[in-house]
């Protein structure tokens, strides 16, 4: 597992932590988001997932 890897399933963890413990609002969504574009750029370079 690169490094990569570890930031996208922590901002996605971190994504769903926020819907158990409703907090961070935007913020939740804005995680979501990030580790969604940076597994899109990885695919996109030819990275396996």
């Amino acid at each position: 597992m690169g490094l990569l890897d570890i930031v996208i399933l922590i901002l996605i963890l971190s994504w769903v932590g926020g819907f158990a413990v409703h907090v961070g609002g935007g913020l939740i969504h804005l995680l979501l988001l990030v580790a969604l574009v940076m597994l899109i750029v990885r695919l996109a370079r030819g990275g396996k997932v």
